[in-house]
């Protein structure tokens, strides 16, 4: 595809008016939204007035006068219809990986006589990583079985005390299927937790409709909270007044200006919350979900599948001569909103793309990420990366020494 037939598409594009409420920097082609939503343009603005206009005026009234206190469930209520879920199940609440924490403590504690963590070797590190923190610490014969992503339909049975997947593999874009393994897990009698840090904002979700049990995700990849915004955690709503959370904080206590010294969860989703909620970082937050108000996660969809089949049809067309293997699933059911290539020199390869204004991301040992944001995201986009990408490949112009000089972040 040329580029004039690439904006032909563009002008088109039933979903073009959305990337007005985006701030990108002008001819930068941005293919990284799976890793750091781009700013939306009323966040400045919004975060200006809280300093300004309550944290500065109010100080400490504007917990009740601007209901900061209330900051956490009110923003989870504007998650809930992106991933299917109810309203006052969501809580937006510390990190993605902490979630990971109180969500499965909590499944943990429903299946007491069961000591089976079931999850597979594609899950993100982190998730797994904070598994093995919690089984050190609870002291019980925990076991975490890793199985490859695709055995884990087939090794799900009555041992298994909760299944814990990243629904979209982080690395090759991969999709669990979330219905038939939700199912499969209630049959066995354990307990659902999913990691949606690929798919919020990306893929049309119903966990209500799933009864799927606990789902965690972070917030500053598709739904552009900002670097480092805070994750939400959902669970079901006929089972949030029956779990004790693990991390018992101040104000996911009943009655947390009574100041009790015993701990009396709150009523509802609000019991899993911890700490203090960061302010500032919600207003981003908040701001950043305005655009959300009347997408339709179809559509969404829709896009994402025809920017990543153009993404993958140029690539192998013009760069299939170089070392470069496609790593996601070629059936685009099976993938998300972003698409991976393998590269020897992959690290490299990004780093030239990105001096000359297209941004992606690697994963080790040799994947190239290229994410698909279809708010903002423009079949354009897509075919000046891939001519730029071939340039490089073709003109071996990674072949420089600062080009493979790791940075701390990749």
């Amino acid at each position: 595809m040329d580029i004039w037939e690439a904006q032909h598409l563009d002008i088109n594009d039933p979903m073009k008016e959305y990337r007005d409420y985006f701030d990108i920097p002008e001819n930068l082609q941005y293919l990284d939204g799976n890793s750091l939503g781009v700013v939306s343009r009323g966040v400045a603005q919004r975060v200006e007035s809280v300093i300004q206009h309550q944290w500065k005026k109010d100080l400490i009234g504007s917990w009740n006068k601007h209901q900061w206190i209330d900051a956490p469930e009110r923003i989870g209520n504007r998650i809930a219809p992106i991933i299917g879920a109810a309203k006052d199940t969501v809580t937006v609440s510390d990190t993605l990986s902490l979630n990971v924490v109180k969500a499965l403590s909590a499944a943990l504690n429903m299946r007491p006589e069961r000591t089976v963590i079931l999850s597979d070797t594609g899950n993100f590190p982190s998730d797994l990583h904070m598994m093995q923190g919690l089984i050190r610490t609870l002291g019980k014969p925990y076991v975490l079985k890793l199985v490859k992503p695709e055995d884990i339909e087939t090794s799900i049975d009555e041992t298994i005390a909760t299944v814990v997947l990243t629904h979209v593999d982080y690395r090759s874009g991969r999709i669990h299927d979330m219905p038939s393994i939700t199912q499969k897990t209630h049959q066995a009698g354990a307990i659902s937790v999913w990691d949606l840090a690929h798919s919020a904002g990306a893929l049309p979700l119903d966990l209500g409709a799933l009864c799927v049990d606990f789902a965690i995700g972070c917030t500053y990849k598709y739904l552009n909270g900002g670097p480092g915004s805070p994750g939400f955690i959902y669970v079901r709503p006929d089972l949030i007044n029956e779990i004790w959370p693990l991390l018992s904080g101040w104000l996911g206590h009943d009655k947390p200006f009574s100041f009790d010294l015993d701990y009396i969860p709150a009523t509802g989703i609000r019991r899993m919350r911890v700490g203090t909620p960061p302010v500032i970082a919600m207003a981003a937050l908040d701001a950043a979900l305005d655009v959300w108000d009347n997408v339709d996660m179809r559509q969404v969809r829709k896009k994402s599948v025809e920017l990543s089949e153009l993404f993958i049809a140029e690539v192998e067309a013009k760069c299939g001569n170089y070392d470069i293997e496609l790593l996601s699933p070629r059936e685009s059911t099976m993938r998300g909103s972003h698409v991976s290539f393998r590269a020897q020199q992959g690290y490299a390869i990004l780093r030239a793309l990105a001096a000359e204004n297209v941004v992606s991301d690697f994963r080790a040992p040799n994947v190239m990420r290229f994410g698909f944001t279809p708010l903002y995201t423009r079949f354009s986009d897509v075919v000046i990366a891939v001519e730029k990408l071939y340039g490089i490949l073709r003109e071996r112009r990674w072949d420089r020494q600062e080009y493979k000089q790791v940075s701390g972040v990749t």
